[in-house]
């Protein structure tokens, strides 16, 4: 992929995220799963979940090392002509590098998590991320995670969204796009970290539960996705497949042709 097709698919993402409608990814783990997704019309860009590619390759959540990440990341890139912004994790070690190589493969967007990260620490990882993809000429889409909510453990939910706002602020002046915030499913919550964090400006996983699309953008959301949720459905469906077969032995006569 050329420099220029990539910094053009950064631009199509970020008018994407600045659009007034939400933008929705279904997230996707490999080239087959990609393809799939992209051959609807409405798809308009594509998300990997770096969960559900982990447990594609044998490993857990968060313990998959960058080498094997990238390389599933960039069969996905290679496979579709759309915007790619993929799951990296925490950023690893270094995450500037990550990102550097991730623009590499031709990423030209991430969901970048904190793991609750002293203060400081967090926004410094964000700042070296946006420094890293600026000095590529990249305008490149971080949808900074914080896992204010997912890991407050016990602290009272105002406490956590307090947090959460504190430190998606200081991502964003720190030049990232959005701010993803796991957890946050309902109005209760959101509410206020849209005021907090300005409208189009929050990042939400459509877990089991939440709240629908249409009703995400009015209250002002400008980004929902679905992590590993998308294929774990799929894997249900295959083994409900599989007991079928154990019982029958017949596939579904509906079932698609090879390509």
């Amino acid at each position: 992929m050329t420099e220029a097709s990539t910094s053009s698919r950064a631009e199509q993402l970020k008018a994407l995220h600045e659009a007034p409608e939400i933008l929705s990814v279904v997230n996707v783990w490999d080239a087959v799963s990609a393809t799939t997704v992209a051959a609807l019309p409405q798809t308009k860009a594509i998300a990997t979940a770096g969960h559900s590619i982990a447990a594609a390759f044998g490993y857990k959540d968060g313990t998959m090392p960058l080498d094997v990440a990238l390389s599933g990341v960039e069969r996905i890139v290679k496979a579709v002509d759309l915007p790619v912004t993929a799951d990296l994790d925490d950023g690893y070690e270094d995450p500037a590098e990550t990102i550097r190589r991730a623009i590499g493969i031709g990423v030209v967007g991430a969901n970048v998590e904190d793991r609750l990260r002293p203060f400081e620490e967090a926004v410094a990882r964000v700042k070296a991320i946006i420094e890293a993809a600026n000095a590529e000429g990249i305008p490149f889409q971080l949808n900074a995670r914080t896992d204010a909510i997912v890991r407050g453990g016990d602290r009272p939910i105002k406490d956590s969204i307090e947090d959460a706002i504190s430190r998606g602020r200081a991502f964003l002046d720190a030049g990232a796009a959005l701010v993803f915030v796991p957890g946050a499913l309902n109005r209760e919550v959101i509410e206020p970290l849209v005021e907090g964090l300005g409208r189009g400006k929050l990042s939400v996983i459509g877990a089991p539960g939440a709240l629908p699309a249409a009703e995400l953008q009015e209250l002002g959301v400008a980004r929902v996705s679905y992590g590993p949720f998308t294929q774990r459905v799929a894997l249900r469906a295959l083994q409900d497949l599989a007991s079928d077969l154990y019982g029958s032995g017949v596939i579904p006569a509906d079932t698609p042709a090879l390509n």
